[in-house]
């Protein structure tokens, strides 16, 4: 790593492009000013200017912008400039955020530091908001704090670039020292403090020559790379709430205590979700055996896009009540507890501190655009055929939508194909919850596998799927024989590249909690959600829809998909063929471009009724 772990950005004419000076610039050449005339105004006065005194946070933004307008008047009448009658510098404060915008690759280049171990910062000298644009400026700073460890803002601490303390502000607070330190910003002013400190600087002018500068550096690689990883979400930074979907016996009938014991009294159930953004509602439902964390890599992309997120443990998993009976998991019994989620999710359920967001109220979600994952998927596929006027909209990732076929059980069904084997082996409570708790990093090394990796069960189906001419038979002698699931698999599989060790070990810690029993029982009710499939058979689903294919999934193939425009007719697609089943964490990058065109389509659709 070159012996660098720190790197601090700067963020007008780095991180967001045109920064201020451009956009002075540009508007001294729109009034016929001669170069500079706005840049001498602003430095007036130098450290003890009114532009210093607003970085250092001494006046507000609006004060700032009366003082400069003044001095610009009174500067071009002593050069016999003749300046517009309605001239004023608002416009060029907030240009910078609206003109460009976030320099993509810059941030991009952030994110991938970031994600291989390198502490991010953004060092800026800015200003208090109080224009009333100001809404521009805190959607950029409430944007960029999802994606850095830290953003340091002169006019919070007294200090502004290029006085040293700042510098040495900044890495006291990183625990970094100077050689162990990058910085980039756009004027040579701000970088020689920091260089004279023996922190190495960048100088922008240009992102592609910095970035290959910053490369360098580094020694990761920032340009010309793979498919770009996003910023994942953790567990602390995003809001946790939980919200009761079925309250206990005692609750409704207290008098009974009197006469029955505590212990026979079955608890309520809950559900934790992880809560990150503001907009129009979208619910995210993972697969086995998985967890909210399984989107860690799309909170924060559509948290960007403008939607509140809302990423669930489903009942079994994680920090979710994991009830032991089987019939908790029907899918019927799922879906009706989504739709409580959906009325009942309030200020009420939310952690006491915490404000309610801006599309929340008393009375709870009316709709919600949900998106699924393996049985995620078939979840969200139910909702949107039971309660459409709950779901605003509906995608799946690789789980088809299958239809309940009133000649054929679906444990039948499930039995003359091979590929499906390990449902029949997951159907003897305790017997796989054995083989699965035994070893649980074990486990999951071994799920979480990619569809180009040295070992993975996706491998062992796959070479299945090859002996198919279509997807439903398979030669008897061919079929399937569990002694186990990872009958064979090596005792200390190698780590995915999908995943690092602390994502492994957050999974560990999950399943510790209620083991597999909850995860499994969403199996065990294969009769049980045939019959309630018939009820609604050949029905169509009318929601807007996306499917989203991996060509690379084993047992979720493709061709499963055929025919679903039929009883969809407002359905998109979407094939991320180079992918396995674990299609959010294999190519993020390419499932959050997908949802979020998907979504904004929908939701201008929507509007525009």
């Amino acid at each position: 790593m070159s012996g660098k772990r720190v790197v601090l950005f700067d963020l007008g004419g780095v991180l967001l492009t045109p920064g201020l000076q451009v956009v002075l610039q540009r508007l001294e050449e729109s009034l016929l000013l001669h170069r500079g005339f706005l840049s001498s105004v602003f430095l007036k006065n130098g450290p003890d200017g009114y532009f210093a005194q607003a970085e250092r946070g001494q006046i507000p933004l609006s004060k700032l912008i009366t003082e400069l307008n003044n001095d610009c008047k009174t500067s071009a009448e002593e050069s016999g400039i003749t300046l517009p009658e309605s001239f004023s510098l608002e416009q060029a404060f907030h240009g910078m955020y609206e003109e460009g915008g976030v320099n993509k690759p810059m941030l991009e280049a952030a994110v991938t530091l970031r994600n291989h171990g390198f502490k991010t910062c953004i060092l800026t000298n800015n200003w208090v908001d109080d224009s009333p644009s100001r809404s521009i400026s805190a959607k950029l700073i409430s944007f960029l704090h999802r994606h850095f460890d830290l953003i340091i803002e002169s006019c919070r601490i007294g200090m502004r670039k290029p006085e040293s303390k700042i510098y040495e502000y900044a890495l006291q607070k990183l625990q970094a020292k100077p050689d162990e330190t990058i910085f980039l910003d756009d004027i040579g002013a701000n970088l020689k403090p920091a260089r004279e400190m023996g922190i190495s600087t960048v100088l922008v002018k240009d992102t592609d020559v910095a970035l290959k500068e910053l490369q360098e550096l580094t020694g990761i690689q920032l340009i010309e790379s793979k498919e770009f990883t996003p910023t994942p979400a953790s567990p602390e930074n995003v809001t946790h709430g939980f919200v009761t979907i079925k309250v206990p016996p005692s609750r409704i009938i207290p008098i009974l205590i009197l006469v029955i014991p505590l212990s026979s009294f079955k608890p309520g159930v809950k559900l934790h979700f992880v809560e990150m953004g503001s907009g129009p509602a979208i619910c995210l439902c993972h697969g086995f055996p998985e967890s909210w964390y399984s989107w860690r890599y799309q909170i924060p992309a559509l948290a960007d896009g403008g939607y509140r997120v809302l990423a669930l443990d489903m009942k079994g998993y994680g920090d979710s009540s994991a009830p032991a009976e089987i019939e908790e998991y029907s899918q019927e019994e799922l879906c009706k507890g989504l739709v409580v989620f959906l009325d009942k999710l309030s200020w009420n359920e939310l952690v006491a501190f915490m404000g309610p967001p801006p599309s929340c109220n008393e009375k709870g979600i009316s709709q919600a655009t949900f998106i699924g994952h393996d049985w995620g998927g078939a979840i969200v596929w139910n909702m949107a055929l039971f309660f459409p006027e709950r779901v605003r909209a509906v995608a799946s990732l690789n789980t088809p939508f299958f239809t309940a076929d009133p000649k054929v059980r679906a444990l039948d069904r499930i039995k003359a194909n091979p590929l499906f084997d390990y449902q029949l082996y997951f159907q003897e409570p305790g017997v796989a919850e054995a083989e699965l708790e035994r070893n649980l990093e074990r486990t999951f090394k071994l799920f979480f596998q990619g569809s180009n990796e040295q070992f993975s069960l996706s491998r062992f189906l796959m070479s299945l799927e090859m002996c198919l001419g279509d997807w439903g038979t398979l030669p008897p002698q061919l079929e399937v024989k569990w002694g186990g699931i990872f009958v064979g698999a090596p005792e200390d599989p190698p780590l995915s590249v999908m995943l690092k060790e602390s994502d492994v070990q957050f999974y560990i810690n999950q399943f510790k909690k209620s083991g597999f029993r909850g995860p499994l029982n969403w199996y065990r009710n294969i009769d049980k959600n045939w019959q309630w499939s018939l009820t609604a058979h050949r029905w169509k689903i009318l929601v807007p829809a996306l499917m989203v294919t991996a060509g690379r999934d084993p047992v979720l193939l493709p061709i499963m998909t055929r025919g679903m425009e039929d009883l969809i007719p407002n359905l998109s697609r979407e094939n991320i063929e180079e992918c396995g089943h674990w299609t959010q964490m294999e190519r993020p990058a390419a499932v959050n471009k997908i949802l979020i065109k998907w979504l904004g389509e929908v939701h201008l659709a929507t509007a525009k009724l």
